[in-house]
């Protein structure tokens, strides 16, 4: 006997299924949507910022003012005639070398009348008294100058055999080596001045001769012959012509003996003390060469800047210490640049200014601990620009980020940028 499902018996296996896959489907969509949610969730979890970190450092740290400069001969001749007369044209033109007591700068033709005047006469001799006395003291300070040196010479050696046997600072030994070159510095000025003291000397007892020549006689030349060893620098005089007393006619030098001339901003000339440490840089040649404030002048001028605006300047004056390169010779009125010193420690606490920023009219550092970013701010003392002295707000080894972003804010989660 057969026997026939009947039509609901037949569709309910049917239902079932189609109600089992429509239950996986919606699983299945739950499952996606989970998906989803989470993707969403970890994308739009903050992750954390690459920033660039420095460690908070001892060491030395220097403040400096750089402006620039010239140089300029220190000790600079103008050669005029002491009298009156017909000065023939001259031949010599600006950069000739000369020689002391050897080149002739210039001759002059004196005019009879003018030499047989008694007052002039009276005036001759009593100038050739008072460069005699004038070369005489220069040869005293002379003397004394090398006298001086000398002293300073022993001192030195006996400085190196204490720092041999460590008995001395390196300090003591640098004071004593550095008194050397000064004293020798003034001990060549000393002698630049009685060389010129000579030379006026020569002058005045030639003058003289030609007021004791014979009226009828020929007129004998007055012969100015160079004070120095070096270069003419300037001619104001070269076409033959009847010239005053005391009229310019060339100036003259030596270049070896040079020194620099600094135009600082009188706020930044108040802190540099003459001894200070000097790097004269951008010269023309490679590397720096050393120097040392001689001199910051009392008196100010004002000066017209590029833009337009007034600026109160003060002259700085810079012995060299270092001397340049064979084929590399530094001339009158070159330019360079000098980086002044205005203050110098040897240990002290640093940050860099990358890591310093204004918050108000406090200065803000972000410090990392534990991943994350904590706002401080800090007392700041010297800046030099590259690092800031510290005083207080940082301790020694703490982590600081470096300009740092936009995005970082006090407690933001951060991470080291790796190279």
């Amino acid at each position: 006997m057969t026997t026939q499902d009947s039509p609901s018996a037949r569709t309910r296996p049917a239902r079932s299924a189609r109600n089992q896959r429509g239950q996986w489907r919606k699983v299945l969509l739950w499952t996606l949507g989970a998906i989803l949610l989470a993707a969403i969730a970890v994308g739009l979890w903050p992750k954390p910022i690459p920033v660039e970190t420095a460690v908070v450092s001892r060491g030395p740290l220097t403040v400096s003012v750089l402006e620039e400069g010239k140089t300029r001969i220190r000790h600079r001749f103008a050669i005029s005639p002491p009298v009156a007369g017909y000065l023939n044209r001259v031949a010599l033109r600006a950069g000739a070398p000369i020689r002391a007591g050897e080149t002739v700068l210039a001759t002059i033709e004196a005019e009879q009348s003018g030499f047989l005047d008694p007052r002039t006469r009276a005036e001759a001799e009593a100038r050739v008294k008072a460069a005699e006395a004038n070369r005489q003291q220069r040869r005293s300070e002379a003397d004394r100058a090398r006298a001086t040196l000398d002293l300073a010479q022993k001192d030195f050696a006996r400085a190196n055999e204490l720092l041999q046997g460590k008995v001395i600072s390196r300090q003591e030994w640098d004071t004593a080596e550095n008194r050397v070159r000064v004293l020798t510095r003034e001990l060549n000025a000393a002698e630049f001045a009685l060389r010129v003291a000579g030379f006026e000397l020569t002058q005045a007892r030639a003058t003289l001769v030609q007021l004791q020549s014979p009226a009828a006689g020929p007129s004998q030349r007055l012969r100015i012959v160079s004070p120095v060893d070096g270069y003419v620098l300037n001619v104001y005089e070269e076409n033959a012509r009847v010239i005053a007393a005391g009229t310019p006619i060339m100036e003259v030098g030596d270049p070896r003996d040079l020194e620099a001339e600094i135009e600082l901003l009188s706020s930044d000339a108040v802190a540099v003390a003459p001894g200070a440490e000097v790097s004269i840089e951008q010269w023309g040649g490679e590397g720096t060469l050393r120097g040392r404030v001689s001199l910051v002048e009392r008196g100010g001028f004002t000066k017209i800047s590029s833009l337009g605006v007034e600026e109160q300047r003060v002259k700085v004056r810079v012995d060299f210490l270092d001397s340049p390169p064979t084929g590399r010779e530094l001339g009158d009125r070159y330019r360079v640049e000098a980086r002044i010193a205005t203050w110098h420690g040897d240990d002290v606490l640093r940050i860099p200014t990358g890591a310093l920023f204004r918050r108000g009219g406090d200065w803000m550092t972000f410090v990392v601990a534990e991943g994350r970013a904590h706002m401080r701010k800090v007392e700041i003392a010297h800046n030099n620009g590259l690092a800031a002295e510290v005083l207080s707000g940082l301790s020694l080894g703490e982590e600081v980020i470096v300009y740092p972003p936009d995005s970082v804010t006090d407690g933001a989660s951060v991470e080291v940028a790796k190279d």
